[in-house]
């Protein structure tokens, strides 16, 4: 197994989290017969360690991953239901049904990134007949911030330069728009700011958002009692949290989907995650300011 290291990415900003898991994803459906896995080593903050049977060294894994998340083509069909999830629950049923019947053991991406999306079994708030979405939806279309359609837009521009920059060298945050408001650096708020944000161009790392959204699939949106729940999110204090979990034995993709899910790392107690293998839970908060969600810088629980 080589082993590639991963500096640009730290398992405690939750867009660089799902772009280690983005990525891991990426590479095991890439090549279904090659052991690819990944772990994490503490460099003063969570960096992920990609193991590969045959990608020996860092340009020929951001080769691998060109091939598959750029260029219009690399767009899922999932992507297509609208720009944004505003669907109405027959109409994402609708589409719901379609993939599950087409999918199989090993053609079902289409219906994983639908079952990421959203569930038809219950409405949003007062939009009873609107489909219930994904905790990581942070726009619905103000602004011209299109969830679905910026997916497609970060398909089309983003080049192996992106991914190199995202992957192996500190972030710059030199790309313009589109951002999935996924890092908590794409919070801007008006609080002792001498002009209003609102008008600065938006500034992020592209390569980091399009292997995010890689990760969706790995985060279901399922019926919970009576609304709907999307995997490791929760909850609390008053507010909607995500936590996740950082390991450092390699695990493969099933593994980590399962660490991921786990009801352990929601309330985690050193005992137990250490019997997992599991080093340190981070945690973010989710808040609504205007018309966009956002995500809080993470802590460390354990």
């Amino acid at each position: 197994m080589h082993e590639i290291e991963l500096p640009g990415l730290d398992g405690g900003n939750l867009l660089g989290y799902l772009a280690a898991l983005g990525t891991l994803r990426v590479l095991t459906l890439a090549e279904p017969e090659a052991e690819v896995r990944m772990s994490w080593v503490d460099k003063g903050r969570w960096m992920p360690v990609v193991h590969h049977s045959r990608i020996s060294n860092s340009e020929k894994l951001v080769a691998a991953l060109e091939r598959k998340v750029c260029g219009e083509s690399s767009a899922n069909a999932a992507w297509d239901i609208g720009e944004d999830l505003t669907l109405t629950r027959s109409e994402f049923g609708r589409h719901m049904g379609a993939e599950a019947l087409d999918a199989t053991a090993t053609r079902r991406e289409a219906a994983d990134f639908l079952a990421a999306f959203g569930s038809d079994a219950f409405g949003t708030g007062t939009k009873k007949e609107q489909m219930s979405d994904t905790e990581f939806r942070t726009m619905s279309g103000a602004g011209h911030q299109h969830f679905l359609g910026f997916m497609k837009e970060l398909a089309r521009g983003t080049g192996a330069g992106h991914l190199t920059r995202a992957l192996l060298e500190a972030w710059d945050y030199a790309d313009d728009r589109p951002s999935l408001r996924w890092d908590p650096a794409d919070y801007r708020p008006h609080a002792l700011r001498a002009e209003d944000p609102s008008g600065d161009p938006i500034k992020t790392m592209r390569g980091a958002n399009r292997l995010a959204v890689e990760a969706l699939p790995l985060f279901a949106t399922v019926p919970k009692g009576r609304r709907t729940g999307t995997v490791a999110f929760d909850d609390r204090d008053g507010g909607t949290v995500i936590t996740w979990p950082i390991w450092i034995a390699p695990l493969d993709l099933n593994t980590v989907a399962s660490l991921v899910a786990s009801e352990e790392v929601q309330a985690p107690d050193r005992a137990t995650m250490s019997r997992r293998g599991i080093v340190q839970v981070f945690r973010a908060r989710r808040f609504t300011e205007g018309k966009y969600r956002n995500f809080s810088p993470a802590k460390a629980v354990l």
